[in-house]
This record gives C-alpha cells, structure tokens and sequence, in this order.
C-alpha cells in the first residue's frame, strides 16, 4: 500500500519596499518557483517587518504590495500551488511575535550580524527603532507560525535560521511540548549578486538593481556597466575570474554550464575581451527577463486577478497561523477561550 505523506512547508518571502530584481530572482524567487510541485510553499509580502524601517515613510510599504505580487506571479508562482500572504492581514503573526519575544535576551539580539550589518548599511548608529532591533523574532514567528520545514535563504540569512532553533528548543524545553518545531535552511547554490561596480551585494536601497520587468535598453545598460574585474586590459592579455562581476552573472544565468568553463579558461589564458563576455550574458538575460516583464504588464493591466490571488492565499495562511497559535496559547496556559471562558464561547 502507498501512503501519500503530506508534503513539507516551505516559507520565504520579501519586504514590499519596491520592486523585485535579480538578486531576489537568483536569492530565493529561482528556488520557490522549482518546488512549488514538491513542497506546501507559503510566500510572505512581509509589509509589517518592512515598517521596521519605514514607519514615517508608510507609503513606500503600502505602494508595493501588488508590485511584488505581481512580480511573483510573472516570474513564474502560481497561486494554486502556493499561498501568497500579506503578513498585516495575520494579526496572529504579531500575536505570536509578542511570546517569542519574552525568550530572547537582548544581548543576543545586539550580537546578531545580520542586524548589525542592516544598522550600519542603512545608517541607523544613532536612532535604532526597536521594532527594527526586534525584528528576528517577528522572522522567527513567521517561521514557526506557518510549520515551515524549510526556508530558502542565503549564507547571511544563517543566524535568522539559528535564533529559530533555539526559540523553539527553548519553548520546547518550558512548557514541555513540541508544537514548534525546527527549520533547515535551504540554501541557493549561487551567492547573493553584487552591484555593478562590485563593491556591495545588490539590493533595492543601494541602487544599481536591474528590475525584473526592466526593458531591454535598461538590461543593455546594465551589462554595459558590469566591472571586468580589472580596467584597460587588452583582449591578448590574461583576465581574471576573481572580481569579475560579469562573470559571476554568467555563473548565475547562463545555462551552458560547460560552454562557460571553455570560455573562462579562454578568458584566463587571454585572447577573449571583456566585450566577448557581456555579449555571452545579455542574451541570457534578454531570454529570462522578457517573458516576466510581458507577463508582469498584462497582469498590471487588471489587477482583480492578483488580488484575487493574495487575498485567497492570505485566507489560508490565516487560518494555518491560527492552528498554531491556539496550540501555543494552551502550551503556556493562556488561551482562555480554552479554560476560563468556554462556556460563552462557540467556535
């Protein structure tokens, strides 16, 4: 007899403050769409977490919602093989955030890297939201408020997946139950993509991202900008592969994975310009891009069937947060509907 096991849970998601691009592709967005089949896939549009640093700025979180929703479902997520949330419509999350929180000490938060590399990038040294300090524990109640099995994250995202752990062995280990449970990492087999120039890793606040609805002038733009690792080298002399930005995006998109081997030992040998390279990459780019961003400017064209989408996929995280919450509330003694209450209670 074959016994269908229930899938595992995946959960990931992103901080609606603009829209996605290719190091999100590359980071996360690659993996969710390849497993969707595999795996129970929850995607977070995580506004509450994004006011952590945006709270005078609230327009920012709010205007890019359905952006990022539309980005999704572009890209390649299908809303009947995963549930799209917005974190703001599951009160439950920051429920569960607030009984996280009595476990951590803040010394440990003061040492998370993760958090100390945000404060000093976004220039926050002198005024630190609490919220923004606080803010790997509402991660941490996302995890565990949904079951996930597994996140997709990159080697940075590391320490977020140890405080879970140990959040959960810690409740685990005080009211006696395994209603949390741990997380592994699944982590991409390419690294976060670097800025053009090579100096930091790309991201939305820096600058330098190319869009994933870019236009083809703007993806020509980019690869023209890309640094070959080293300047004024002529095509006869030695290239090289350390440092060098275009080549770390071929690695990240050329599907030709023995062709590029030939091309960097060329490369490194001399006799292949720079120019050679970025005409290898724009082509790779052209290809994924332009289906994303024709689709993207369908669905912006009526949006009834994204919200549709969000709004049903956020229905079922509900009620998936809501399971577990109840469960926690009665592991610490405290769901009254439970006990004091019940009797006025119908469910």
């Amino acid at each position: 007899m074959n016994i269908k096991l229930p899938k595992k849970t995946i959960l990931t998601g992103d901080r609606p403050t603009g829209q996605l691009h290719l190091g999100h592709y590359v980071g996360s967005l690659r993996t969710r769409i390849a497993l969707q089949d595999k795996y129970d896939v929850f995607i977070l549009i995580a506004d509450m977490q994004a006011l952590t640093d945006n709270a005078r700025t609230p327009e920012v979180v709010s205007s890019n919602i359905m952006e990022i929703a539309c980005d999704y479902i572009a890209a390649g997520i299908e809303a009947k093989r995963t549930h799209i949330v917005v974190q703001s419509m599951v009160p439950e999350l920051a429920e569960l955030y607030m009984y996280l929180s009595n476990l951590v000490g803040v010394g440990r938060l003061e040492r998370n890297p993760t958090v100390k590399a945000e404060i000093q990038l976004k220039g926050m040294t002198d005024h630190i939201p609490a919220g923004f300090f606080m803010y790997p524990i509402s991660q941490v109640a996302d995890i565990v408020g949904f079951g996930a099995d597994l996140v997709p994250v990159g080697d940075d995202q590391a320490p977020m997946l140890e405080l879970t752990n140990d959040i959960v062995q810690t409740f685990g280990g005080l009211y006696g139950t395994n209603v949390l449970k741990p997380v592994e990492g699944l982590y991409s087999k390419v690294g976060r993509l670097p800025t053009p120039d090579g100096k930091a890793k790309m991201s939305k606040s820096l600058g330098g991202a190319l869009a994933l609805d870019a236009t083809e002038k703007q993806i020509k733009s980019f690869v023209n900008s890309l640094y070959p690792g080293m300047n004024g080298r002529r095509i006869d002399e030695p290239g090289l592969i350390d440092g060098n930005v275009i080549l770390t995006y071929l690695d990240a998109f050329d599907p030709d994975v023995e062709g590029l081997e030939n091309i960097k030992q060329r490369y490194i040998e001399g006799g292949i310009g720079d120019g050679d390279i970025k005409n290898r990459l724009l082509p790779c780019l052209l290809e994924l891009i332009a289906p994303i961003r024709e689709k993207r400017t369908e669905l912006k064209k009526d949006l009834g069937y994204v919200k549709q989408c969000v709004y049903q996929g956020t229905q079922v995280g509900r009620e998936r947060v809501g399971k577990i919450l109840d469960k926690v509330k009665t592991s610490i003694g405290i769901n009254h509907s439970d006990y004091i209450f019940k009797e006025y209670i119908t469910r």
